[in-house]
């Protein structure tokens, strides 16, 4: 895997730390754990979004989904079983996972359904008014009026 200095972005850049953290954050992430679970991310409106994770055999008790600043957090951990149990082949991992996704300014988690093996997350983008876009307005110039010195 490649490794990239950033800090020429730190020097050139004022109030970009943030972005600067995230791609160092992505460079050095372990490759392995990214595909455990499996799990889409899809734009279902212009500012909505749908996270949905396979989770087959844990209950809603077992998942966690936590939003902390810009980065969801979600998590699974599978309660002991008491009875004990033989399998002859077991194919449905249910291993503890912690998935984190980091999230845009202004982004929040509006809901979490577990339903059919899938947790579906939904979010929503929301830009403040103070944020937006707005129309200046341009009026025309006064003409200058210059007073002769007449000292």
């Amino acid at each position: 895997m490649r490794s990239y200095d950033l800090a020429p972005l730190y020097r050139a850049t004022v109030g970009f730390d943030r972005m600067a953290d995230l791609l160092d954050r992505v460079m050095t992430q372990d490759v392995g754990s990214a595909t455990y679970p499996p799990y889409n991310i899809e734009k279902t409106d212009e500012n909505a979004y749908r996270i949905s994770i396979a989770v087959a055999g844990f209950t809603e008790a077992e998942l966690g989904v936590e939003q902390r600043e810009t980065e969801l957090v979600v998590t699974a951990r599978k309660a002991k079983d008491e009875t004990a149990r033989t399998y002859l082949h077991r194919g449905i991992a249910t291993r503890a996972f912690e998935k984190r996704f980091q999230l845009a300014d202004h982004v929040r988690v509006t809901g979490a359904v577990h339903e059919n093996g899938m947790l579906h997350i939904d979010l929503l983008r929301e830009v403040p008014e103070a944020l937006k876009p707005r129309q200046i307005e341009i009026t025309r110039a006064r003409p200058q009026v210059i007073e002769a010195d007449t000292a």
